[in-house]
């Protein structure tokens, strides 16, 4: 379009325009001409320069810049629309992923609980254990004479403590004081607080905390309320002294055994005798049971390990160590751990009538050179369901050891110093302490004393090393 064209257009548009406009515009039209007259090159080129300059936008103002800044109200609740739905997908991204680790934690239970009724479970802890220094092992003295047996409440809260004078004495874990203390009964005097008059050898307690179960040299198997100390019940039926005591998991059904080389089965809710069974040819030493309707005994000089089926009334016999077993203790619901006076540690399958594994001089040996004999193995224990096992002697250390893949193998992993005969061993249900029933006798006999030894508890902390992290995490 010509410049004239343009001053025309402009001209229609505004016709009402004052007389001054007019003029500037008609000077302008004139001067345009003569510029048309003169050349039509400079002309052009004046054209395309105007052109150029009417097609720029206008530059913007601070005000008209503030006002594209100041959003609507439409538009403020669309962007509050679209934060809310942002929140909202996060919100379901993150509930979507916790039940999908809630769905993998219960598949990974689910799991645990089946491997565990097949006896099969086996968790891989030993090799996160830190052997403790000395500093860190607590020692709690209250026992006059050697420390026969002890008991870890199922809440891992209090310790029960017997010895061989016949006394009980229930600690806290967390202080390490005296909570109650059942004294030793006198003979022949009546109207006295109820207790043990002979050297106490096996305690129990069960699985819900309620029941604590002592047997001693004296035939008699008493039943006490674990929380008060109160005095329930007292069993009689064995003909020598009771030398182990065991809770069914989940139940008030109490397995005993005997230097009369018999098991009895008792039922302590409803204060009541069940049934006997005999096997052994020798006095019965040690006895354990978990949640199944059996039980497993260690059978002494007689050199075998049993297994007692409750409902078939029959038994399973093993052989494999060569000495006295005088330990033993169920790791899980098929396997098994004793220990013998031969020095030896054994691991069993139920599937197996002969050892798994076999550790012989497990703590090392004693005597003159050319005399040497192996320490005794006094007692053994194992954390439920995991790698882990324990054992004690009077070598002057408790011995921590992992069992191999399928128990088919036992490694030693670390020793912790213990002066005395380690007359029992038990684990904490979580695993992060031992308790050691340590004495200057064994809890059997007098065959040696060891002065230097302190008739104690000793509660060892088991720390453990920090997993490295996952792949990918």
């Amino acid at each position: 379009m010509s410049a004239a064209a343009v001053a025309r257009k402009r001209g229609r548009s505004a016709p009402g325009a004052g007389a001054g406009t007019g003029k500037r515009r008609r000077k302008t039209d004139s001067a345009g001409d003569r510029g048309k007259s003169k050349g039509g090159g400079k002309m052009n080129e004046e054209i395309s320069s105007d052109s150029e300059s009417e097609s720029l936008p206008p530059r913007r103002t601070e005000e008209e810049d503030d006002e594209e800044l100041e959003e609507t109200a439409q538009e403020k609740k669309l962007r509050l629309a679209k934060l809310y739905l942002e929140q909202l997908r996060q919100q379901e991204e993150e509930k979507a992923e916790a039940r999908k680790f809630e769905e993998d934690q219960v598949a990974g239970r689910l799991k645990e609980d089946v491997l565990e009724q097949r006896g099969r479970l086996q968790k891989s802890v030993a090799k996160e254990i830190q052997a403790p220094a000395p500093a860190d092992i607590r020692v709690l003295r209250g026992h006059q004479l050697s420390i026969t047996c002890v008991v870890i409440t199922p809440d891992d809260a209090a310790i029960f403590s017997a010895a061989k004078d016949c006394t009980i004495i229930k600690w806290s874990v967390e202080s390490g004081r005296k909570l109650h203390v059942i004294p030793r009964a006198k003979k022949g005097t009546e109207g006295q607080p109820p207790g043990h008059d002979s050297h106490i050898l096996c305690m129990a307690i069960s699985s819900d905390g309620k029941y604590l179960a002592s047997g001693d040299r004296s035939k008699l198997i008493l039943i006490w309320e674990a929380q008060s100390c109160r005095h329930l019940y007292t069993f009689t039926g064995h003909r020598d002294a009771v030398s182990g005591l065991a809770f069914r998991r989940g139940t008030h059904q109490l397995y005993s055994t005997s230097h009369d080389r018999s098991v009895k089965v008792w039922n302590v809710a409803e204060n009541s005798y069940v049934e006997t069974l005999f096997g052994h040819q020798d006095a019965v030493a040690a006895l354990d049971a978990l949640s199944r309707e059996c039980c497993v005994t260690a059978g002494g000089r007689d050199g075998t390990v049993r297994v007692w089926k409750i409902p078939e009334e029959s038994q399973l016999v093993f052989y494999g160590h060569q000495g006295s077993i005088d330990s033993i203790q169920l790791i899980n619901e098929e396997h098994m751990v004793s220990g013998a006076d031969d020095g030896s540690v054994a691991l069993w399958g139920l599937s197996k009538k002969r050892p798994l594994a076999l550790q012989r001089e497990a703590h090392g040996l004693r005597g003159e050179q050319g005399l040497e004999q192996p320490f005794w193995v006094s007692s053994v224990a194992a954390l439920l369901n995991t790698d882990l096992v324990a054992t004690g002697s009077h070598s002057s250390c408790v011995k921590l050891w992992q069992c191999g893949e399928g128990f088919r193998r036992l490694d030693p992993l670390c020793d912790i110093p213990l002066v005395g005969f380690i007359n029992s061993l038990k684990f904490s249900s979580s695993g992060d302490f031992l308790v050691a029933g340590v004495g200057q006798e064994h809890r059997l006999g007098r065959w040696w004393r060891i002065k230097e030894a302190r008739n104690s508890v000793c509660i060892i902390p088991l720390h453990r090393t920090p997993r490295p992290p996952a792949a990918g995490s």
